[in-house]
């Protein structure tokens, strides 16, 4: 569930500033393959690759994080 919403949230952030996933994948220097799991929700980026996006997409990670559901 929690790599779903991390997912959801930097495909929106990479279609938002205009990368497509092969050339975010590259610009990351992971796999599409990697990517497209990531996106999907099958895979959590490690530390160094939520870095790595949140640099290349030029936002805070507190942006590219998933709200907090505690009420």
């Amino acid at each position: 569930m929690e790599a779903e919403k991390w997912g959801r949230r930097i495909r929106a952030y990479r279609k938002l500033k205009g990368f497509t996933q092969e050339s975010f994948s590259k610009q990351l220097g992971v796999s599409v393959s990697i990517m497209g799991e990531i996106e999907r929700g099958n895979r959590l980026p490690g530390e160094d690759l939520l870095k790595k996006i949140q640099q290349t997409l030029n936002i805070s990670l507190d942006e590219l994080a998933p709200p907090s559901e505690d009420y």
